[in-house]
């Protein structure tokens, strides 16, 4: 499994947005974000996770830092995650997992299997990892996030 860890390369992705537009790594360059993988749209731990970085959005936008989360749903359970819980930041698709494959984020999870590894990345505006988090524990995550901007 890989591991990323701070002054790797972050790697490259492409990938559908909900509304099917793409995302790409390269149209981000030259501005600091924040990349999150999470299991499943509309779930108890993703959907406290993903309110979380939605209540901070001011604050990530004030700091001139998109949030994009990323999990294997499709572009159509995002538009119903997005809808029923007005979530304002875009939520990328990986059905082949291989962007979470890339991240380490799929991978051996200790007593539960093979699965995705609730993971976040702070991505500088130079393409290079500034922090990165692995088994994630979704509630208060979004603040620590917020507050590793600041360091």
């Amino acid at each position: 499994m890989t591991i990323l860890k701070v002054g790797d390369t972050a790697p490259a992705f492409s990938l559908p947005d909900q509304d099917g537009r793409s995302t790409a790594s390269k149209d981000l360059v030259g501005s600091r974000y924040v990349l999150y993988f999470y299991p499943a749209d509309d779930t108890p731990g993703c959907t406290v996770e993903a309110c979380a970085f939605d209540q901070n959005l001011a604050a990530f936008q004030e700091a001139r830092v998109p949030v994009l989360g990323v999990s294997p749903d499709s572009a159509e359970s995002h538009q119903r995650f997005r809808s029923k819980f007005g979530l304002r930041f875009s939520l990328l698709s990986d059905p082949t997992k291989g962007t979470l494959e890339a991240y380490g984020a799929w991978g051996e999870r200790p007593g539960r299997g093979p699965g995705i590894i609730r993971s976040t990345f702070l991505v500088g505006a130079d393409g290079m990892i500034q922090k990165a988090w692995y088994f994630v524990t979704a509630q208060g995550h979004a603040e620590e996030v917020l507050g590793a901007l600041a360091a």
